[in-house]
């Protein structure tokens, strides 16, 4: 029998209970369970005036930051639209159903007051509940990064000296100020971060004030998130894009290389541990100059003392396979997994491997026997120059394969050789290959999960600190996700909503179909 059509009667006031609403096995019922946010309320008291008006919970604010991560959305604008149309969101933050929500713009006036040493905090949190839980190993660390496009465009590039010009006349004639500081609009740097464990000095009070005078005049590459500006030029005559063009949509976006094509962005550096759930323990966002390897040791430093690990050994891919970072690595006592690049030499001539050191002559033996003596030391590059003689070398009858100078071949060894072939051993060991092959399951999928499913391909924010935020809030979630299904949570919750059952789950129901 057809039924009658259905009337559009919704107009009616109801008596609801949004409490009843809800089921009660929802996603957003464990997470509000299982993760009591009222912390967040003491950590920013101060940030506060004792008068005035009331603002908005920063709780509240936590809460749609999380629900904005797990619902894969990309806009605060967005974000209030779907909150304001999903019940189990209205119920996760604590609004009734004819309560007015937050306008998205307070959003971005909470972050700015907030600052980035809140973010760092609450990531920190994070990772002392997965500590706690028993997630993190701490016996191996993985350091990767990823190349992410910033809220820009190349063609906002202008010539530094015009967009300073334009400034300078800005300020002249009262207009408008323009910024030309990159980190101009930047909070209160991250010193206070209550996040950062500090030990005691041991030392006089004279010797105190002189290591706080150096650290202040240090720079500090996480605190800055990019270089020195003032560092030394690298050498024969090159210039910095940073140094020629600037962006006016986002100053601190620099131009790095996609493929075949160069865009505005910043690099997304992790540090992993090696346990199984794979834990994010530092997030760092850094200029597009900025190069893999320079971070390394600050962030090794940092995840040792933050959370008191003694790591056995650390892996990275060729691009971390610097002397500076084996050398700091191996004096530490943490085996150095990386590959470590042959630089300067081709393909069609005998690698320097072939050639074999005689420590007690101090001197290298090439592949016929024949002897390659001191000949000088460059200490600005930290190597010494080995030579074979020219008369030898030119009648040798594998000249070909080895070299096409006239004066003989050349064989250089750093300073550090000890350090180097140390490593070079580690790579015929198979600890070393298990290494290599669980990085490439371990990392570089955490940087596909939060490109595919939480929107790090181009970062929404503009500014260094502003995409520092954004980049903690992912990684936030991404152990929040792997923690919460430790504390009971079955499925795993995609973007947009998606509850996708876990494998165990998945594979009980496909026995019972059978």
């Amino acid at each position: 029998m057809l039924g009658p059509p259905k009337l559009r009667a919704l107009d009616q006031p109801v008596m609801v209970s949004l409490e009843a609403l809800v089921p009660a096995d929802h996603f957003y019922r464990h997470l509000d369970a299982a993760l009591d946010l009222s912390f967040v309320r003491e950590w920013v008291r101060d940030l506060y005036a004792e008068a005035g008006r009331p603002s908005i919970d920063p709780v509240v604010f936590f809460k749609l930051q999380l629900i904005m991560f797990f619902e894969g959305l990309r806009s605060e604008r967005r974000l209030m639209e779907t909150v304001a149309l999903h019940l189990a969101h209205r119920w996760y933050l604590g609004y009734r159903l004819d309560e007015p929500l937050p306008d998205h713009s307070s959003l971005t006036r909470i972050r700015t007051r907030l600052g980035l040493p809140v973010f760092r905090r609450f990531f920190a949190h994070v990772i002392q509940l997965c500590k706690d839980a028993g997630l993190v190993w701490g016996k191996e660390l993985f350091f990767d990064a990823t190349k992410v496009r910033a809220n820009a465009a190349l063609d906002s590039l202008v010539p530094r000296w015009y967009h300073t010009a334009k400034a300078h006349l800005d300020d002249l004639f009262e207009g408008p100020a323009a910024d030309v500081s990159p980190a101009g609009d930047a909070p209160p740097a991250a010193a206070d971060d209550p996040a950062v464990t500090r030990l005691p000095f041991a030392g006089t009070a004279a010797d105190e004030a002189r290591v706080g005078e150096q650290n202040r005049a240090a720079w500090k590459l996480l605190e800055a998130h990019r270089l020195d500006p003032e560092r030394p030029p690298s050498g024969r005559g090159y210039r910095r894009t940073a140094d020629r063009q600037i962006s006016t949509t986002d100053p601190d976006a620099l131009p790095v290389q996609t493929g075949d094509r160069a865009v505005l962005g910043e690099r997304d550096h992790y540090v992993v541990d090696g346990g199984r759930a794979r834990i994010i323990l530092a997030a760092l966002v850094t200029a597009g100059d900025v190069m893999d390897n320079a971070p390394m040791l600050d962030l090794l430093r940092r995840v040792q003392f933050r959370w008191h690990l003694h790591p056995e050994r650390a892996v990275g891919d060729a691009k971390y396979g610097t002397i500076e970072n084996i050398r700091a690595l191996e004096h530490a006592g943490i085996r150095a997994y990386v590959p470590r690049p042959a630089y300067g030499e081709r393909p069609s001539a005998f690698p320097g491997a072939r050639f074999t050191y005689d420590a007690e002559r101090d001197e290298y033996r090439c592949p016929r026997g024949e002897p390659l003596r001191r000949l000088r030391t460059k200490y600005t590059e930290e190597v010494i120059v080995y030579q074979a003689e020219a008369t030898t070398c030119n009648a040798c009858p594998l000249k070909a394969q080895c070299t096409t100078s006239r004066h003989g071949r050349q064989v250089y060894r750093s300073f550090h050789a000890e350090y180097l072939e140390r490593v070079r051993g580690y790579q015929q060991t198979s600890t070393y290959r298990k290494a290599m092959r669980k990085r490439a399951v371990w990392v570089e999928p955490l940087f596909g999960e939060a490109k595919d499913w939480h929107g790090l391909r181009r970062f929404r924010l503009r500014g260094l600190w502003r995409v520092n935020c954004e980049a903690l809030l992912v990684a936030t979630g991404q152990n929040l996700k792997r923690w919460l299904s430790h504390t009971g949570w079955g499925r795993r919750h995609g973007p947009a909503g998606s509850l996708v059952p876990s494998r165990s789950t998945l594979a009980g129901a496909i026995v019972t179909a059978w």
